[in-house]
This record gives C-alpha cells, structure tokens and sequence, in this order.
C-alpha cells in the first residue's frame, strides 16, 4: 500500500537569456530527476509529474552520461529506460489542473534541477499556489541544483523580481520579494562558481543572474560549500534543498526521511 503521493514539479523551458541577446539551449537535468523520483518509488511513495504546460521536461543533453550517475553505466541506462517509459514519468498534468483538482492529498513536493527552473518555475503562478500551501502545511519541500530558485513563484510579484534580476537592479528585486514567506530559510542552490563552469564550458556566454544570488536578494540565508560540485543538502523546516548534481541521492535521502517523519506524526 502507497504511504503517499508526491508532487514532482517539471519545467518545460528548454533554452535560457544570456548576456549580449539570444539564448542559451538549457534542460532539466536527468539524474536530477530520477535519482530522488526511484528512491521516492522504492520507499513506498507514488510520484505525479506535472509541469507548467502539461507536456514532458526536455532532458538537458549535458547531463544524458553516464558521469552523473558515478560512472555506472547500468544505473545511468536504467534511468534513461525510467524516464522514457514508465507510466510516471508520461502521465503529466498540468499545475494548474494540480491545483485546481486540491492539494491536500499529496504528501511532499520535489524540484529537480538544470537550468530550466530559472526560466518557467521561479515566476510561475501555479507554482507560487502550491509552494503557499505546501509551507502553510509544513509539508517536505525539496528542491535539487537550480530547482531552488522555484520557490521564488511563491512570491506575489514573483515576475516583477525576476524582471528585476534580468535588469541588473537588486534594490527592485528586493523591494519586489517582500513578505516572501522563505525569508530567513537556511538554503543551498548551484553555487556562482560552480555556474561560472557550465557559462565557460557549456554555454560559452553569461547569464543575466545567478541563482544563489537571486535567493540571497530574496531573503534566504544561502550557504553553498567552497569546493565545486561536493554533495550538500541543507533541510530547514520544510524546506530540503541540495546544491548541485551530485547532491541527488543525499537529497532524496532527506526527502524520504521527511515524509516518512510527516507520515508517521
């Protein structure tokens, strides 16, 4: 019998502004997703995919290796046979029919991570809807790599702040993220320098805003570790967040571990 049912937030964005005019390609990250979405199946929870459009995430080719999976080849093609055709990750709604249909019924939320959140997500009203209750709630929250900057949807000028992030004007952006209910929140996001790698290597261009700093305009207390791409999770209160890639099986521990505390109470 399935302890629960959580809520995995997709993004459909598939390219990101960069610096100079024009568009980066960007994506959702594979392991990302299907690392915490198997651990979530194992330990006895359903999972629903939703997105903003209703259609499947773009999986970002960066992260379509093996290398994101440790190197282990059967683990990585065991995601990809995952993501490609199991019912739950084909079966996707739309936010607003989520939240539309009630909220009461699931147990936790999750955000995977790639760049994408930072285009969709982060300004998306359906998603500020659900944030507000998960928090009204206290239900687990967990959101993996750039999937952090998702909770700033749950401001009420959330496309007002990021308008404001694109321009350059962090005094706006403050001013727009006012009453933000995360203000205080210890949380972790995909670190400057750790950006500073995938615009050198990947994009080849500059983002307009970094994710840490954009949560750090907002109001949370955004601890990143010094040494690029090292596992790291923070959970305060409700709210899990991991750093980087590699923190998808440290996060999906914590996320477990949350709801089955949740579960139990």
């Amino acid at each position: 019998m399935s302890k629960g049912t959580v809520l995995v937030v997709g993004s459909n964005a598939t390219r990101i502004e960069i610096q100079g005019g024009g568009w980066g390609a960007t994506g959702q990250y594979l392991n990302e997703t299907v690392v915490p979405v198997l651990a979530l199946i194992e330990a006895g929870y359903e999972v629903v995919l939703a997105t903003p459009d209703g259609t499947k995430p773009t999986i970002d080719p960066n992260s379509d290796s093996a290398k994101h999976f440790g190197g282990d080849e059967v683990a990585y093609q065991r995601a990809r046979t995952f993501y490609a055709n199991d019912p739950a990750m084909n079966q996707v709604r739309t936010l607003r029919a989520v939240v539309a249909e009630g909220l009461d019924g699931y147990a936790g939320v999750f955000v995977p991570g790639g760049q994408a959140p930072g285009v969709d997500l982060m300004q998306d009203a359906d998603l500020g809807a659900i944030l507000r209750h998960f928090h009204g709630q206290a239900k687990p929250t967990a959101l993996l790599c750039h999937g952090p900057i998702a909770v700033t949807a749950a401001l009420v000028h959330a496309r007002e702040f990021r308008a404001a992030l694109i321009a350059g004007d962090a005094d706006l952006a403050k001013k727009w993220a006012e009453g933000w209910q995360y203000a205080g929140y210890k949380m972790t996001v995909f670190s400057n320098t750790e950006e500073k790698v995938v615009e050198d290597n990947v994009l080849h261009a500059k983002l307009y805003f970094n994710v840490a700093d954009a949560l750090q305009t907002a109001g949370g207390e955004v601890i990143t570790t010094p040494v690029n791409f090292q596992p790291h999770v923070i959970v305060d209160r409700e709210l899990i967040t991991g750093q980087n890639p590699g923190s998808d099986h440290p996060l999906a521990a914590a996320l477990v571990q949350a709801l089955d505390r949740a579960v139990a109470a």
